[in-house]
């Protein structure tokens, strides 16, 4: 009888859990539209909680709707129901929907934003496609460009991706300066290879200040770089081809957008940027581990990852060690050291 009732558990959690997969996009869409409609904001600028009418009237939205959405973002504790004075009730901000405030260092709505956008939802769509076809790129198949293709002539985009990136950065390169900091000592001058609009060095130079920091992309990204970290110097060029010289190169969640190949030719550059005898290539990438390991909260975050690289990149993914491993030594890395920190991302420090 215990065997059967366990089974029968067993079976309704399955239950459960596969209706999850069903309508996962859900999910998506609600945090999307708490985001456009702007609740998150609007509680914020308020001071405190609102009451449905108080948000609905702030919003100018249909109550009845607004009480649909705040229903679920409730359930999936994205906001918090508290009563009020007068006996009705009101909502209040969490962490989490604190991180789909529009500004703030913990916003991950341009992230998302650029997640949910039809031109980076559309290469899901051809997923099987692309494994059935074994290297075709998914986001070439929705677009008929690449990724970098596409963005390089649609300028919105172009946005949207460097936005993301940075509030990416925002989260991570403190997770560096706090998990790592001697990776910097004596450091003179750092390229960012694949730096964007210049948020990640910014945030270096600010965390060490005698650093020189140059912001290395592509032209059309450097030109629509923010001007806001004072010190930084952007530089347009190719990274394929050359990147300039420095102490040191940092390059971070750039090396997962390509294959094998792709990644040697740039470390190679890199490695040929720095001084044989003292320089040193940061790196700041997923790191996928092959073992199990019980308390590695971010491991499906990084599955998570490697799914979007399929989707989104040609040959790009999130890499084991023993595959960096492998195009380390092939770009001719003698040595290299690899240094947890609290983010999903780890640092590795490689040495010519």
């Amino acid at each position: 009888m215990e065997l059967t009732q366990r089974g029968a558990i067993m079976e309704e959690e399955e239950e459960l859990e596969i209706w999850n997969y069903t309508f996962g996009f859900v999910k998506i869409a609600v945090v999307k539209c708490a985001i456009e409609l702007g609740i998150a904001e609007a509680i914020e600028n308020h001071g405190g909680p609102m009451t449905l009418s108080e948000l609905s009237s702030s919003l100018n939205c249909a109550p009845s709707s607004l009480h649909r959405i705040m229903r679920f973002l409730v359930h999936y504790r994205l906001f918090k129901e508290t009563p009020t004075s007068h006996g009705s009730i009101a909502f209040e901000q969490t962490p989490m929907s604190r991180r789909l405030l529009t500004q703030g260092h913990n916003s991950l709505v341009a992230l998302f934003l650029l997640e949910s956008s039809p031109v980076m939802l559309a290469p899901w769509h051809r997923l099987g496609a692309r494994v059935l076809a074994k290297e075709e790129s998914a986001f070439e198949t929705a677009h008929g460009k690449d990724l970098w293709s596409y963005t390089a002539v649609d300028e919105g985009h172009s946005k949207l991706l460097n936005d993301a990136m940075a509030s990416m950065a925002r989260g991570t390169v403190p997770a560096v300066i706090e998990g790592c900091p001697e990776v910097f000592d004596g450091i003179g001058s750092l390229v960012d290879v694949g730096g964007g609009n210049g948020t990640a060095l910014g945030l270096l130079m600010k965390g060490f200040p005698w650093i020189r920091g140059i912001n290395f992309d592509l032209p059309h990204v450097v030109c629509a770089a923010d001007q806001e970290w004072h010190g930084v110097e952007h530089v347009g060029g190719d990274m394929f081809q050359s990147v300039p010289m420095a102490d040191a190169v940092f390059i971070m969640q750039v090396l997962h957008d390509w294959g094998d190949n792709e990644c040697i030719q740039i470390l190679k550059k890199c490695r040929e940027s720095i001084p044989k005898e003292k320089g040193k290539v940061i790196i700041v990438e997923t790191i996928i581990e092959e073992e199990e390991e019980e308390r590695d909260k971010f491991k499906f975050v990084r599955l998570m990852l490697d799914m979007v690289m399929m989707a989104h990149t040609n040959k790009g993914k999130e890499r084991t060690l023993k595959e960096w491993d492998y195009v380390l030594g092939q770009a001719g890395f003698s040595r290299y050291n690899v240094k947890p920190i609290h983010a999903v991302q780890s640092v590795i420090e490689a040495f010519p």
